[in-house]
């Protein structure tokens, strides 16, 4: 099927900036076949959307979800990031697969509701009885549509051995390494268009013991997929490594070989100058989430110069337990201004806040050939936002609406040409039926706590 989208302001996204303020994207079997000024030449066996008033950008990417938190929010709200896991982990000690089903289907519907098209999930919890609560996150992320990069998270490193989790989330090395082939072989798909691809995710330096650290690189490497973990989110953090390891948080990182272009991390908040340029030389991305980091009181990451230095930097909601709101739109907003707050008032344009949640996303997750901007022969992946409504079409340029404004409606959404969100609707799942299910599993959930 083909479908031309024409008549809206156009912003690429690609290595130029190239914008039209009127123009027209073409896509054929899930693919873009064309793009640019003006209306498409005309065909009959097409399907056409008339996109007048709307801005077409790359679908957002989000690069560091927690989609089972959802089933937690608003927990510990005036705590810091270590009290707060500790008042969490027993509580997520109870999940299971319904639980995690329901969290993430109400989850990846918000996503879908504010313009992303690709998310990760950082899934790191297995109670031992829980079920198959990876499974639940990739069935729910097929119900939604979204092209999803689930990882295979793990915690090794309990309180009783120094850690912070419970004994009864984490598992010894043998057990994560299974896991990790497992999920490699069930729904790891390496092929171009990929909807499903696994990562590897050991949980944190406070979570996980070194040797999971460099068992996790040897064997992702092997396998051929993704390392993700969090790093450098807290001063806690930065004291743990220093006083566990004797070193700094990047410096552990390249102590356990988890330097180079295969490896993203989330949040980035505590990195020096120093650390800023190893992680760009090793092309190494991290995963932005300026309003978790601000809830946590964690601090800004130091995003104007992990932009200058030119490494894979994208964007992330993490897990709702920590950002509410859980919508990614609006972590274009709030990077933009962090980055102010942190630089003044050139730490950051629209454009690169754009930028930042599309090709840099892309980018983080390795990509970038297929999502994350609009450009022939990519995937067609795109939202068009309408911003000629009564809260943006008095700003003139519709970047800047899109960024400084409050987050436009969504006239589409498409993933792989399919479009799965029409005029702020989601065409896929129940989202009244999702939120019901949600309310269950939350009262479920606190319930067995």
């Amino acid at each position: 099927m083909t479908t031309v989208i024409e008549g809206c302001a156009v912003a690429t996204v690609d290595a130029s900036g190239t914008e039209y303020q009127s123009g027209h994207v073409v896509v054929s079997d899930g693919v873009i076949t064309a793009v640019g000024p003006g209306p498409a030449p005309a065909r009959t066996d097409a399907v056409h959307v008339d996109a007048a008033g709307c801005l077409a950008t790359p679908g957002l990417v989000n690069t560091h979800h927690h989609l089972y938190q959802w089933a937690t929010r608003a927990v510990s709200v005036d705590d810091g990031l270590f009290t707060w896991l500790k008042t969490l982990y027993p509580i997520w000690a109870g999940i299971n697969e319904p639980i995690v089903g329901a969290a993430a289907r109400a989850g990846l519907a918000r996503l879908a509701l504010t313009g992303c098209t690709t998310s990760t999930d950082h899934h790191y919890v297995f109670p031992r009885e829980g079920g198959d609560v990876l499974g639940a996150t990739i069935s729910a992320a097929a119900d939604v549509g979204l092209r999803f990069h689930p990882t295979r998270g793990s915690m090794d490193l309990s309180v009783k051995d120094g850690g912070l989790p419970p004994d009864s989330v984490v598992q010894p090395l043998d057990a994560v390494l299974a896991a990790v082939d497992e999920a490699v072989s069930r729904w790891h798909d390496p092929s171009p268009g990929a909807m499903v691809r696994i990562a590897a995710a050991p949980c944190s330096p406070f979570s996980v013991t070194r040797d999971l650290m460099r068992e996790s690189a040897s064997q992702a490497r092997e396998l051929g997929i993704r390392l993700h973990t969090h790093l450098a989110e807290t001063h806690d953090e930065d004291e743990y490594c220093r006083e566990k390891f004797g070193m700094t948080p990047v410096e552990y990182l390249s102590d356990v070989d988890w330097l180079g272009p295969d490896v993203w991390l989330a949040h980035g908040v505590h990195l020096s100058d120093a650390d800023v340029v190893t992680l760009a030389g090793a092309g190494t991305g991290v995963a932005h989430c300026p309003s978790s980091n601000a809830r946590l009181g964690s601090g800004i990451a130091p995003v104007a110069a992990l932009l200058e230095a030119g490494g894979p930097l994208g964007l992330g909601v993490d897990g709702a337990a920590s950002q509410e709101n859980g919508g990614l739109s609006e972590e274009l907003h709030q990077a933009l201004f962090a980055a102010r707050l942190r630089y003044g008032p050139s730490g950051l344009t629209a454009r690169d806040a754009l930028r930042i949640g599309t090709i840099g996303g892309a980018r983080c997750l390795g990509r970038q050939d297929e999502i994350g901007s609009l450009e022939v022969g990519k995937r067609a992946d795109i939202a068009l936002w309408r911003v000629d409504g009564p809260f943006h079409s008095d700003i003139v340029d519709p970047i800047d609406a899109l960024v400084y404004g409050s987050p436009p409606p969504l006239a589409r959404l498409f993933v792989e040409g399919r479009a799965i969100v029409i005029e702020d609707e989601l065409q896929t799942l129940d989202v009244e039926a999702a939120g019901a299910d949600l309310r269950h599993a939350a009262r479920q959930l606190a319930r067995s706590s």
